[in-house]
């Protein structure tokens, strides 16, 4: 079984200028999509811009959360 992985908001921005939340606005694949490593996974928008969120390695996106949560850089937002 390959190794499970967490899909968490990135780190937004360097120590001066960091975003403290994101906003998930919406996933780009379904529950049960085959990835590969940097495939656009989900879209998170911050305060200042929108970006795409890439797949952290090969796997099988086995859960998502839902969109429209905001959270800190390093909350859990799925898992491969």
């Amino acid at each position: 079984m390959p190794k499970t992985l967490e899909v968490t908001l990135p780190s937004l921005g360097d120590d001066g200028d960091a975003v403290s939340s994101a906003f998930v606005s919406m996933w780009l694949v379904g529950i049960g999509a085959t990835l590969r490593a940097g495939d656009d996974l989900l879209e998170v928008n911050t305060d200042k811009a929108a970006f795409v969120v890439p797949c952290p390695a090969d796997g099988v996106l086995r859960d998502a959360g839902a969109a429209g949560g905001r959270g800190p850089a390093g909350r859990r937002a799925g898992h491969t």
